[in-house]
């Protein structure tokens, strides 16, 4: 099943956490948490733990994000985590990760697997998954 929405960032902050010791690199490394809010196919919330090694003046980098959904997806209501990962050279997006953690689904997203991807293009951000589900939850999330 494939199931897409649109999300919006409504808190990224930066954190002081540093690697014991420190190693010197050609890009600063950096942890933050973020806060999303999703619309669409796909409705809820998420909290984000986010890594990144990311030159701010060229837009080059990677990041890493290990991040943890309550909400709906296609019509199925719980919770989850996914991580997902790219690179960019500065106007694109390559290396792309994607994929749900397995065994981390809750409720009627219990035994969700599978991947999917998201976009950053501007001001719109977009999400969509391509999963399975162990457990039929029906579309209001229940065991049929």
């Amino acid at each position: 099943m494939r199931a897409s929405g649109t999300f919006t960032v409504t808190s990224f902050v930066p954190s002081d956490l540093k690697p014991v010791p420190e190693v010197a690199t050609a890009l600063p490394v950096g942890v933050a948490t973020i806060v999303k809010s999703f619309e669409g196919e796909v409705t809820g919330h998420s909290t984000t733990l986010f890594t990144a090694a990311f030159d701010q003046v060229t837009g080059v980098g990677t990041y890493v994000a290990m991040e943890s959904f309550e909400g709906s997806v296609g019509g199925r209501e719980g919770a989850f985590n996914f991580v997902h990962s790219a690179a960019t050279s500065g106007s694109d997006r390559a290396n792309e990760f994607f994929t749900i953690v397995p065994s981390s689904g809750t409720g009627g997203l219990a035994g969700i697997r599978g991947g999917g991807g998201l976009a950053v293009d501007g001001d719109s951000h977009r999400i969509w998954f391509d999963f399975d589900c162990d457990v039929d939850a029906g579309p209001a999330g229940g065991a049929q």
